[in-house]
């Protein structure tokens, strides 16, 4: 199939726009508009995708979209936790800006968003699977989304009603499962053929609790997954906020993440067949654990956790498969962009951790592929600074939709051409909220260029603090010893200390107030 057959008032609204706006025209034609699958996981790591990392799974069809396109080699997050992604998403905004900064905000969806403008030029949008923002999606022409985080089995999922209402609708199945065929039926009856469209294809997996499908629940059960290097690092070459952490594999997985226990929202079939494969490992398990040392318990620990992990990603991936095999089928993969990614980084056992949230490199880093056909070079890859901040200005310009200036990131077209600008950002602002907060990571910001990392910690369980912490990446790149006091850096770490603040004055950045903890009173 060829291009999109463009009605003739489109050209004209995109002109108009762009004079509402007060912005000057996009790098791709109006007229030239491809269509747009952004598919988006929970959490998935680039040590568990193939195309980045093949040393503990392989995920071929998510490959299939760095071999046909590029993959970005540093793409950072702003924020890195589920929600406040997601938002930074809708808007291209820093969380302090749209409103979104912890996940017990709610999205304030009455502002500028990027399917509100692609509607407006008259691109059928669609988001499918989670949405994790409270307020109901606006700017999407269908939504059918989880209602909350959503369970791995039978979700309760939201749509809109008759009275453009939203309701609530049971499902029974494997939730992964469930995404991927409703994206694939919007794609083959729930859309005009005539019009370009932009569907957004969102998992919940691989976020926690990690249950697999049925298809998977023994596969890797005779692999050991290697340990990752830093998997025994006892955080003394840090300030306080490592250990005190509350994310160790050691002593934060629980009975529930393991599979000891807690199935219950499986019906009677799911759980016979859940049984039969939990049931025997779990018995080896505790029949052997009072004689196992320490060690070999987090060990494993470490293998349940991880092979789950791994499970629900190879779900994903062949959910990926069936998208990408209808697009090819349907004559429309020359003219869509698939994008690939996922709200933020994770730990796979590296300091011990599972989760996200830091600006250490495993979750500041994720995953970002797109494929471009007769654009974008097949196998490329990029090592510009990307971010999460960037994805609403792109999906814009492939729709030759201007960007608003209240935007404040940049569209990836130019890169994705093969094409770096020369005043493309050398560095990185970064911020991290939610302290008090699910496993009391410190609040803090920070600045990074690639090679060096300045971390403010400012907040930790209520109270003020002034931490810093400062990493030279080429020499120390999983982070294990901290240099912001070691004299040899001292440049270093004052020329990050101003870039830091020019940073936050470039994004106004409002100085955050730490609210103390109200202690409860104990109970005799």
């Amino acid at each position: 199939m060829g291009l999109q057959r463009v009605p003739r008032w489109v050209k004209p609204v995109c002109v108009i726009l762009g004079m509402a706006l007060g912005i000057g025209g996009a790098s791709v034609a109006c007229a030239e508009r491809p269509n747009i699958v952004f598919i988006f996981t929970d959490d998935h790591c680039q040590q568990a995708l193939s195309a980045y990392d093949d040393s503990r799974t392989t995920t071929p069809n998510l490959d299939r979209i760095a071999k046909g396109g590029m993959r970005f080699d540093r793409c950072y997050v702003t924020n890195s936790i589920c929600g406040p992604s997601r938002a930074v998403i809708q808007t291209g905004k820093y969380s302090h800006v749209n409103g979104f900064k912890t996940n017990r905000d709610t999205f304030n969806g009455d502002q500028q968003t990027f399917p509100k403008l692609l509607q407006a030029v008259g691109y059928q949008t669609a988001v499918i699977g989670k949405w994790h923002l409270k307020s109901t999606p606006q700017g999407y022409d269908y939504y059918d989304v989880l209602q909350g985080q959503g369970p791995y089995y039978n979700p309760p999922m939201l749509t809109a009603g008759p009275d453009g209402q939203p309701v609530k609708r049971e499902h029974t199945g494997y939730t992964t499962d469930i995404i991927t065929e409703k994206t694939v039926r919007w794609l083959k009856e729930g859309r005009d053929p005539d019009r370009p469209f932009m569907v957004m294809f969102q998992h919940k997996a691989p976020h926690r609790n990690w249950m697999p499908g049925p298809k998977y629940l023994n596969w890797l059960d005779d692999v050991t997954i290697p340990e990752p290097e830093t998997m025994w690092d006892d955080y003394s070459g840090r300030t306080r906020s490592a250990a005190a952490q509350a994310m160790t594999m050691a002593r934060h997985l629980n009975d529930r993440d393991l599979k000891l226990a807690g199935s219950g929202i499986l019906n009677a079939q799911q759980r016979k067949v859940w049984d039969a494969a939990y049931g025997p490992k779990n018995e080896a398990y505790l029949k052997a654990r009072e004689s196992m040392t320490e060690k070999e318990i987090v060990q494993w620990k470490y293998q349940r956790y991880v092979k789950d992990y791994l499970r629900c990603v190879r779900s994903v991936d062949d959910g990926v498969g069936v998208v990408l095999d209808y697009l090819d089928d349907a004559g429309l993969a020359d003219n869509t962009v698939v994008i690939y990614s996922s709200d933020q980084g994770w730990y796979l056992g590296e300091h011990g951790w599972f989760d996200k949230r830091w600006m250490y490199e495993e979750s500041l880093k994720t995953p970002l592929m797109i494929r471009w056909p007769g654009v974008t070079q097949a196998g490329s890859t990029n090592d510009d600074i990307v971010s999460n901040l960037d994805f609403a200005e792109t999906f814009l310009d492939l729709a030759g939709v201007p960007v608003p200036d209240e935007m404040q990131g940049r569209s990836l077209v130019p890169l994705l051409r093969g094409q770096t600008p020369a005043d493309w950002r050398k560095d990185f602002y970064y911020h991290y909220y939610e302290n008090p907060g699910a496993h009391n990571v410190a609040r803090h910001c920070g600045v990074t260029d690639g090679r060096y990392k300045l971390i403010h910690f400012y907040a930790l369980e209520g109270k003020p603090i002034d931490d810093w912490e400062l990493f030279d990446l080429q020499k120390d790149p999983n982070e294990l010893s901290s240099i912001a006091d070691d004299p040899e850096y001292a440049s270093v770490r004052s020329r990050m200390t101003e870039r830091l603040t020019q940073m936050q004055e470039m994004y106004q950045v409002p100085k955050d107030t730490i609210q103390p903890v109200k202690r409860r009173r104990a109970r005799n």
